[in-house]
């Protein structure tokens, strides 16, 4: 039986939230028979407010905007994961306050896959980006999900991290389904709905109000085995998803940065509070006890042959993932100066550095057999 309308009539029900829902559920055993109940017993829930009392017992009105919602979702390609639906991923349904209804553009089965979150600052860093986007990327390879939450900075490129790995991923929203935000996503909410998966709890037409993110957050980490964060100021938002983890009893990674950097502060912190510190993805596979792919005799070997010429790679070993300015670049490699402009705009053309103001450079990769 479609049970959809039953579940939205109660997520519009004023005053249920999911936590209230859910132990409606636990009181009367269904969505129909929780619709099905009287006003006695619906008033003997201590837990109810009288104005969700007497929408229950009214049920018109809801029932009506339940059919358009579904109408709506149903045009728009949008699949509804009820809690009774099969579908409705098993690690989210544990939570306290699971959401009653997930609105998912994309795969609905992707939701029950092994996954990891990975959350962070909006104003992250470079060097915070290279590591998100690059520990997303071999997670992804070893076969997780990779969840986050679609805003810019880390989530976004632990999202492309995973795509860019031919993986998956998953985009929770904290607004309807019917609206990107932010908009400088849009080309890449397209690739997650073609290769993964877009979800909310909101309904449609729902606007990205900053009092819904919190919210978004425990789905974030409750579809999830565990949680990484990558950069996350002192009382940053990010650390919220990190407590409710915990809550949830999930694992939390913190990545580590330099301890004059405000933009690191709130991973040191977990990390003093017991936090797993992450310095590849190895780190995250080994604590999940999710096995690795042996390396081939070939990897496991160091490289014998620079993979660049000798000067460049003189540079290049100079460079690190924090900026260094030329200067200093110049006096250790002992180079002339305009040969080292030259190393380092070859280096930037091929991807391996960034140039930033002030003269400073930064290494962003390691290079490649390819690059070469």
């Amino acid at each position: 039986m479609d049970t959809r309308n039953q579940w939205l009539s109660l997520a519009l029900t004023p005053g249920l939230g999911p936590a209230t829902l859910k132990k409606l559920v636990q009181r009367f055993g269904s969505a129909q028979q929780i619709l099905a109940a009287n006003r006695k017993a619906l008033e003997e829930c201590p837990f109810l407010r009288k104005d969700s009392i007497a929408s229950l017992c009214d049920q018109g009105t809801i029932a009506k905007a339940a059919d358009h919602e579904l109408r709506l979702a149903d045009k728009a390609g949008i699949s509804l994961l009820c809690w009774d639906d099969p579908l409705f991923p098993p690690l989210l349904k544990e939570i306290n306050d699971p959401p009653p209804i997930l609105y998912v553009l994309g795969s609905p089965q992707l939701l029950s896959a092994p996954g990891i979150a990975m959350v962070g600052a909006r104003a992250a860093s470079s060097y915070g980006l290279q590591v998100a986007e690059r520990l997303a990327t071999e997670l992804a390879r070893h076969d997780l999900v990779i969840t986050s939450g679609f805003a810019l900075g880390i989530d976004t490129v632990a999202h492309r991290g995973a795509l860019a790995a031919e993986g998956k991923t998953i985009a929770v929203m904290g607004c309807g389904l019917d609206i990107i935000y932010p908009n400088q996503n849009k080309k890449l909410h397209g690739q997650i709905v073609a290769h993964g998966a877009i979800i909310s709890e909101s309904p449609l037409g729902t606007p990205p109000e900053g009092f819904r993110f919190p919210a978004r957050n425990r789905i974030i980490s409750g579809l999830s085995l565990g949680v990484v964060v990558v950069e996350a100021a002192h009382r940053s938002g990010t650390l919220i998803t990190a407590h409710q983890a915990l809550e949830q009893g999930r694992d939390v990674f913190a990545v580590p940065g330099r301890i004059d950097s405000p933009k690191s502060e709130g991973c040191h912190r977990l990390i003093q509070e017991g936090a797993k510190l992450v310095h590849s993805a190895a780190d995250i596979l080994e604590e999940l006890a999710l096995s690795a792919p042996a390396a081939s005799p070939t990897e496991s070997k160091p490289q014998t042959q620079p993979l660049l010429p000798p000067e460049e790679g003189k540079v290049f070993s100079l460079l690190e993932v924090y900026p260094r300015n030329i200067e200093e670049i110049i006096q250790a490699a002992q180079l002339p100066p305009q040969r080292i402009t030259e190393i380092l705009l070859h280096l930037e053309l091929r991807g391996l550095v960034a140039s930033l103001p002030g003269n400073q450079y930064q290494r962003l990769a390691e290079p490649h057999a390819s690059s070469v």
